[in-house]
């Protein structure tokens, strides 16, 4: 039932506390973690592909799965990456990315569009 006028007179209003969508950030924009495991993933239906995901660790008790955006990467055990948010819409439970062009994770080569978000610089053709 809704409360009545008087009703909501009498007791003040709570905000609502709003989720955090991305915990393990800390609040942080982007977070500095060790690459544990690369393996590939299936998007759910109706797509069908590949997609290249990092099992990356901040410390022991905090290991997060996270998308490497881009065509090919570098990344191997123990490479340092920076992990920002966002959601890939067709991988369940992956909320976080792995920034390009940053530590151990190089640029994608030869980016003509979007070049900011891989990482990559102007080149010749």
């Amino acid at each position: 039932m809704c409360p009545t006028y008087n009703q909501l007179l009498q007791t003040n209003r709570i905000p609502r506390k709003y989720k955090n969508k991305r915990p393990d950030l800390k609040g942080c924009p982007q977070r500095k973690g060790t690459c544990l495991r690369t393996y590939v993933m299936t998007p759910r239906k109706p797509n069908s592909a590949l997609r290249k995901v990092a099992r990356v660790g901040f410390n022991p008790e905090e290991i997060i799965t996270a998308f490497i955006p881009g065509i090919g990467h570098s990344l191997a055990k123990f490479s340092t990456v920076l992990v920002r948010g966002g959601k890939i819409k067709d991988l369940p439970g992956i909320k976080y990315q792995i920034v390009r062009g940053k530590f151990d994770l190089r640029a994608v080569v030869k980016r003509a569009t979007s070049r900011s978000k891989y990482g990559a610089k102007r080149w010749a053709r």
